[in-house]
């Protein structure tokens, strides 16, 4: 046993086995504990559009939630702005305050609404976020309504002050919630299927390099190393769309979601774990195997980042920024477009096929000069990377 044990660790495979273990655990602590920090105290990034049709209450409503909202308030100019900047995710919640807000406050047999409409094809946490600041405005609304509303009908009807208490304590709901959602979600299982491609799709493009990789350094002797690189992208792209087919084939068996199709969800499927593919090859390319390291780092920036557990809006700035150079961002964006309804997802299949051509050519300026270095400088029996 003993032999066994040592025989085992004197293999460089075990030690980087080892090592690697240590390493996850390293990177994703640091990572994620440094990305989700703050999380709480930046839900003021967070933005609510407030469209008020009343010229009474409403107006003074809109002014005192604008100031006292822990959120960044805007005001379009009409509901069909408010609805448009929710659709494409601009702003996460619209509250409406109808032009009968006043009326219907001040009116002993009828309630006011305030409509609020939330937009559910973004990060579950938005959701249950923006409806608990719903449920706090409209208590907050019902408050300073009730005092103003119940205090004119018991004028216009003459109760005697005696009364006055007890009947105003009855009419003190005034104020009720219409949520309005769009783009409804299905199930929490919905829900997880961005997350869950992004993090399937990179560790799947992960191994699948490293093998490459292998291959490539034991046919080095065999075939040129622009060969090689041709033959590694064609098989990152012929497989993108094999591996995408049964992806996706797989989402909508188990009863997922694709709004707008099957076909455009396994085709984007298809371009981001393309890139993937090239990413994550393109650091096995500088630095060899040691590139699993960064691309260990790169996963879990990713996770942390894309906006598929926390929006984007309420990490720090470093992660926001760094955020909109990472493919599995426009990942997420593409797929909440395409599982749960929203705008077109030109923009985020664009930036992906950028990442893609810049990861293809800084792989193809490596191979250049790698060969150059090669043959001059290159110890004999030491593997260069193709």
């Amino acid at each position: 046993m003993k032999s066994a044990l040592l025989a085992f660790l004197k293999k460089p495979t075990t030690k980087i086995g080892i090592m690697t273990a240590f390493m996850f655990q390293v990177i994703f602590s640091i990572v994620w504990m440094t990305g989700y920090d703050g999380v709480t105290g930046n839900m003021k990034h967070l933005k609510i559009a407030i469209v008020n049709e009343d010229r009474g209450m409403g107006a003074q409503l809109s002014e005192k939630l604008a100031s006292s909202l822990p959120f960044e308030v805007v005001v379009p100019a009409s509901l069909q702005e408010a609805q448009e900047k929710l659709y494409d995710r601009d702003v996460h919640m619209v509250l409406h305050i109808p032009a009968a807000f006043s009326q219907q406050v001040q009116a002993p047999d009828q309630q006011a609404s305030l409509q609020y409409f939330i937009n559910e094809s973004n990060p579950a946490m938005i959701k249950s976020a923006m409806a608990s600041a719903a449920a706090q405005i409209t208590d907050t609304v019902n408050k300073q309504a009730a005092a103003a509303g119940t205090a004119a009908v018991l004028t216009q009807v003459k109760v005697p002050a005696d009364q006055a208490g007890p009947l105003s304590a009855q009419l003190s709901e005034r104020v009720v919630s219409q949520f309005n959602y769009s783009n409804q979600v299905t199930g929490m299982n919905s829900q997880m299927v961005p997350m869950m491609m992004v993090l399937a799709s990179y560790v799947g493009a992960m191994i699948m390099g490293m093998n490459l990789q292998q291959s490539a350094l034991a046919l080095k002797g065999q075939l040129g190393k622009w060969s090689l690189y041709a033959v590694r992208c064609l098989i990152n792209v012929v497989t993108a769309f094999l591996v995408s087919l049964v992806g996706s084939s797989l989402v909508i068996a188990l009863g997922g979601q694709a709004e707008h199709g099957f076909l455009s969800m396994w085709l984007f499927q298809s371009l981001f774990v393309m890139v993937f593919m090239f990413v994550s090859q393109l650091f096995l390319i500088l630095f060899g195997m040691a590139g699993m390291l960064f691309n260990m780092i790169m996963l879990s920036a990713q996770l942390v980042s894309s906006g598929a557990l926390v929006p984007r809006d309420l990490l720090s700035g470093f992660y926001h920024q760094l955020s909109s150079f990472l493919p599995a961002t426009y990942a997420v964006e593409g797929l909440m477009n395409i599982l749960f309804g929203g705008p077109s997802s030109l923009h985020a299949a664009s930036a992906l096929l950028w990442i893609a051509l810049v990861s293809i050519v800084v792989g193809a300026a490596a191979i250049a000069l790698r060969k150059e270095a090669s043959s001059t400088s290159a110890p004999e029996g030491k593997p260069s990377i193709a």
